[in-house]
């Protein structure tokens, strides 16, 4: 049921480039069940009226992963020297953006581990800039680009620093 509440989220976000190859929902199943083989895999659905209305997924990097080494420049050895959190996917149905739900599916993906860094790749030109500009709000930098496939577009590499809970003093 989570696979299949993702992917029905996926083609209602992407409705408008599923006919291009990247974007297909055959396509985009086919890295889920490949990503969710990956190290650290975890993926995290928002409901309302027990309806999927967004999620997110994401895994953990380590040094010399493939998704560093398609990365150029080469990051900063800070990031890469280190288990990194990389967000691989989050999408929100049209009718729940603006609403916080993002912002609060990503804080939820973030608090589930404990790496310093948080990464993502995000198509410059989603939404006429305007997810690139949602992320840069969120605290994201660029870091360089990647085409992670010949069939995806190049992607704007960003990372961020995961602010850890601090203990309250009694």
């Amino acid at each position: 049921m989570i696979r299949s509440d993702i992917l029905d989220v996926y083609a209602d976000v992407r409705a408008p480039v599923l006919h291009l190859p990247n974007y297909a929902v055959t396509a985009f199943g086919e890295r889920l069940d490949r990503h969710g083989a990956d190290p650290g895999f975890t993926a995290l659905l928002a409901y309302a009226d027990e309806q999927p209305v967004g999620y997110a997924y994401a895994n953990t990097i380590e040094h010399g992963d493939r998704y560093w080494q398609r990365t150029s420049p080469t990051p900063a050895q800070a990031y890469t020297s280190r288990t990194t959190l990389a967000l691989k996917e989050i999408g929100v149905r049209e009718s729940w953006r603006k609403t916080g739900t993002a912002r609060r599916i990503h804080d939820a993906v973030l608090a589930t581990g404990d790496e310093p860094y948080v990464t993502l790749m995000v198509n410059s030109a989603a939404g006429d800039g305007k997810v690139h500009a949602l992320y840069e709000s969120w605290g994201y930098e660029n870091i360089g680009t990647s085409q992670p496939s010949l069939a995806s577009p190049v992607l704007t590499v960003m990372i961020r620093a995961i602010p850890k809970a601090t203990e309250s003093s009694p």
